[in-house]
C-alpha cells in the first residue's frame, strides 16, 4: 500500500473520530470503513486481524452503549466547544498515558471547559457530572473504542 494510501485512511481515521463528537455523524463506521478499506487494499494477515478486532471491539462498544443511558447532551448544556475541549482532551491523554488517559483526559476537557465557563470549582464539577449522566458516557465509550482502533490500525502501520 502506498504512502498517499495510508494518508487517505488516516485522514478517514480522523474524521471518524471527529465524527463521534459530532450529532448524526457516524463516526464509529467511518472509523471501521476506514480499517476495512486498509485491509481490503493491504491484504496481510495482520491488516486482517487489525479490522477482525475493530470489528469486535465496535460490537462490544456498542453492546455497552446500548446498556448506557440515551444521549441527551443538548439538555445538559453541552456545546460543540464542549465537545472539542473533550475530544483534545481524550486524545491528548490517549498519547501521554497509552490507552487508558483517554478517560481521564476526556472528562478533564469537559470540566476545563466548564471551570472555563463558570469560573468555580463545584459548579464545573457538577456540570461534569450532568453531562457524563446525560450521554457524556456513551459518547466516551464510542470515542475510547475508535481511539483504540485507530491505535491499533497505527501501530500496525508503523511496527507491521
Amino acid at each position: 500500500m502506498g504512502v498517499w494510501d495510508l494518508v487517505l485512511v488516516g485522514l478517514v481515521l480522523l474524521l471518524g473520530l471527529c465524527g463521534v463528537l459530532v450529532p448524526g455523524v457516524p463516526g464509529s463506521w467511518l472509523v471501521w470503513a476506514a480499517v476495512l478499506w486498509w485491509a481490503l487494499k493491504d491484504p496481510r494477515p495482520l491488516a486482517w486481524g487489525v479490522l477482525l478486532g475493530a470489528t469486535v471491539v465496535l460490537f462490544l462498544s456498542q453492546v455497552v452503549r446500548w446498556t448506557l443511558p440515551p444521549r441527551r447532551l443538548r439538555t445538559s448544556g453541552a456545546t460543540p466547544r464542549m465537545a472539542v475541549y473533550a475530544g483534545v482532551g481524550a486524545l491528548l491523554g490517549f498519547v501521554l498515558v497509552p490507552v487508558v488517559g483517554a478517560i481521564p483526559g476526556f472528562m478533564g476537557g469537559i470540566y476545563l471547559y466548564e471551570r472555563l465557563r463558570l469560573g468555580r470549582h463545584k459548579e464545573a464539577r457538577a456540570a461534569l457530572r450532568t453531562v457524563m449522566r446525560q450521554g457524556g458516557s456513551s459518547v466516551l465509550a464510542e470515542l475510547f473504542t475508535c481511539l483504540l482502533i485507530a491505535g491499533a490500525w497505527l501501530g500496525a502501520v508503523i511496527w507491521g
